[in-house]
Order: structure tokens, then C-alpha cells, then sequence
């Protein structure tokens, strides 16, 4: 029974030290190891190798050696038995495990600096107030994690870091080993930074579709997405402008289909055509309805509405054409057919329109609003607009 718990228990833990891992590596590759000799009482620079694209931690390990000593273990193998960097951190163990089994007597103090000019300073005066990190007790050996989050001497945009050593031996000279092994964030390390998605998404906010959007963010995102996934950033920089239009077109249309961003985009093209007919605007009306027909998108309430604006805007012919268009998806949808009723009477075909305006005229053309109600509301917006009135007291006195 006590094995059982202990085997669970242990599987348990294995499992969220597994989950726990962070996403990324550490870049043996670009690994500063630097050994250099320091005379007595003197300050030295040492940089560090370019850290990559998405470094968002750094362990260093600083060990000063007597004349003929050699380091037993490198600090990048140590780091492949530690999963990712908070491991490093956990807890007294994980420091004195970083630290090199050797040192020689001699101590030093130490300065981290994010630019040369600052590094250059402490060389002349020893002045540690410009450095982001600042070690005053002389010690022969030292290991620490620096994250993103957590140290000014490492930000997003942070490429080299320089280490200031002051040898603390008056007479004798000293061997000072540097080790720096960056963690790389394997997301952050395709270059995509929040200020470059931004770009990307500001971009995006200005072409022509997604200016038919009220909210264009979802389209917007699904673009970054794809760009983000097919290239690294400094990729998609290198391309020219007319590749890069392309590729913008390309992705914009697959992401135009998406099934729920194509639903927005045109509930939204729907609502900005509504705007616009109360607005008696109906050119601009009909503009936004044709987008989604011509996109095959439009239901037979969008017909109806491009039929209404055409009747307003006297072009009977093709208000016609659309309402049969809109009565072929949908022969129940009665405001189709209270519109066809309308274009045939203004154009004088009476008897057409009779027939439709007496076959319905008990039926509701909403949920609460009547077939009659709504032919009065049409009859007084016609006659506003100057069309043909002749025969509207006739269909009137026809519902009495």
C-alpha cells in the first residue's frame, strides 16, 4: 500500500515538473566561455557573445583560478540535466550546483553594464552607479540567473551584456573564467515581439478588407497569426513590397473565410447597411449589400434590403431582379414579397401587385409587426421620397 502512494506520488510530481517546463532551450551555440588574465589591482571588460533573438534569461558563472588550474565542468554542461531556468533557482541547491568545484585564492568584485560607453567608464574610474548589477564583496566564485522580467540588465531589446571585473590582488596577477549560457524562448525567438505585431496589425487595420469591418481585430489577429507561423520576422522584413502585398492579400483571403470571422464581417456589413438606409444614404447602402451577395454570403433578408434601396432609388429593374432573387432562397420571407408588391405597383404593373398586397395582408411581416402596418410605413417614405402615389390610397382602402 505505501509503495502505491509513494509510486503516485512521485508520478504526480514528474507529470507537473513536465507540464511545468518552459518552451525554449539553452543556446550552447552562441554560450560566451571567456578566460582571461588580470594584473594586480586592475579593472577589465570582458563581452559577452551576441545573445539570440528571444533570449529571455541568462545564467552566469563567474570562477577566478590560481596560475595552473582548469575548469572540471563547463557551465553548458551542467545546464542539460536543468530542464529550463527556474530550475536554476530553486532553492541554495541549485546555486551551490552551478558553482565550480574549484577556485584559487584570489577574489575580485564585479559589475554588469548594458552599453560599452558605461563599460568603458568603469574601466577609467571604477564607478559602479551606471551598471545594472553590482557585486562590492571581493569573492573567488559566484552564479546567478537573470530573467527578463525580473533584471534591468536583461530586456527585450538587450543584445550584449559587458562584466566589469577589479582584481582585488595587490601584487599578483589573476585568472578570471566568464561563462554566460542564454535561454532562448522558442516563440520569442522567431523575433515577434509585442512592438513588431503591432506593426503587423496596424498594417493590417488600414487595407481594404478589413475597412468593410466594424471590428476588424479577429481578422487582423488571424493575419499576424499565419505571417507569424509561415516566417521569422527578420524574414518577412527582408521581402519586398509587392511580396509582402501578396502575402497580405493571400492570408486576408484565407482568413476571410474563416467561418466565424466571415460571419462578423458580414453581420457587420449588415448593420453598417441599416445604418445607412435610415440615413436615406442608399447608394452607400446598396454598396455594403452588394459586397455580400457578390461574396455568396447574403440571405433573403439582404436581397429584400437591396431591392428596397433600388425602389428608393428608382431602379425598378433591378429591384425586380434581386427580390426574385431573394424570393428563390426563402418563398416564406414575406418582406421579399412585401417589396416585390411595392416595385410592381410604383411601376404601374397594378394588378401584379394587388394580387400580392390582398394574398398577405393578414400575416405578420415580423414577429410584431403587421403586413398592413408595414405597408403604411413604406407608403409614407415613398411618398417623402417623390415616387409614384397614385395608386396607394387604392391598395389601402383595399386592407379596409
Amino acid at each position: 500500500m505505501n509503495f502505491k502512494k509513494i509510486a503516485l506520488f512521485l508520478f504526480i510530481t514528474i507529470s507537473y515538473s513536465t507540464y511545468a517546463q518552459k518552451d525554449g532551450f539553452w543556446d550552447k551555440e552562441r554560450a560566451t566561455t571567456k578566460e582571461i588574465i588580470v594584473s594586480a589591482r586592475d579593472r577589465i571588460v570582458l563581452k559577452t557573445e551576441d545573445l539570440p533573438v528571444g533570449t529571455t534569461e541568462i545564467v552566469y558563472r563567474i570562477t577566478l583560478l590560481d596560475e595552473n588550474q582548469k575548469m572540471a565542468n563547463s557551465l553548458v554542461s551542467l545546464l542539460k540535466s536543468i530542464p529550463d531556468p527556474t530550475g536554476v533557482s530553486q532553492g541554495s541547491a541549485g546555486a551551490v550546483f552551478l558553482m565550480s568545484k574549484i577556485s584559487g585564492d584570489d577574489t575580485c568584485t564585479y559589475a554588469l553594464f548594458t552599453s560599452s560607453e558605461n563599460a568603458k567608464k568603469y574601466i577609467d574610474d571604477g564607478k559602479t552607479d551606471k551598471a545594472c548589477y553590482a557585486q562590492a564583496d571581493p569573492l573567488s566564485k559566484d552564479a546567478k540567473r537573470l530573467s527578463l522580467d525580473k533584471s534591468s540588465c536583461l530586456t527585450q531589446n538587450t543584445t550584449t551584456i559587458w562584466f566589469g571585473f577589479h582584481s582585488k590582488n595587490w601584487l599578483l596577477n589573476q585568472k578570471v573564467v566568464l561563462e554566460v549560457v542564454p535561454w532562448v524562448d522558442t516563440k520569442l525567438n522567431r523575433g515577434w515581439n509585442q512592438e513588431n505585431k503591432n506593426e503587423i496589425i496596424s498594417l493590417c487595420k488600414t487595407s481594404t478588407m478589413a475597412q468593410k469591418m466594424a471590428n476588424s481585430d479577429d481578422f487582423c489577429v488571424c493575419i499576424l497569426e499565419k505571417i507569424m507561423k509561415q516566417y521569422r520576422y527578420t524574414e518577412f522584413q527582408k521581402l519586398l513590397a509587392i511580396e509582402k502585398t501578396k502575402v497580405y492579400k493571400d492570408f486576408g483571403n484565407s482568413c476571410y473565410k474563416d467561418v466565424d470571422i466571415s460571419k462578423n464581417v458580414y453581420n457587420d456589413l449588415r448593420v453598417q447597411a441599416s445604418a445607412l438606409i435610415k440615413s436615406q444614404k442608399y447608394n452607400e447602402a446598396i454598396q455594403k449589400l452588394n459586397t455580400i451577395i457578390n461574396d455568396g454570403k447574403a440571405s433573403a433578408l439582404d436581397y429584400s434590403s437591396i431591392g428596397y434601396c433600388y425602389i428608393l432609388t428608382k431602379q425598378y429593374g433591378k429591384a425586380i431582379k434581386f427580390l426574385k432573387e431573394g424570393e428563390k432562397l426563402d418563398d416564406t420571407e414575406l418582406l421579399v414579397k412585401l417589396n416585390l408588391a411595392h416595385v410592381y405597383l410604383i411601376s404601374d404593373d397594378y394588378s401584379e401587385a394587388k394580387a400580392i398586397y390582398r394574398k398577405y395582408q393578414t400575416q405578420n411581416v415580423t414577429d410584431s409587426l403587421s403586413w398592413k402596418e408595414k405597408t403604411k410605413q413604406d407608403f409614407t417614405i415613398f411618398e417623402k421620397a417623390g415616387l409614384p402615389s397614385k395608386d396607394f390610397d387604392k391598395i389601402l382602402k383595399l386592407y379596409n
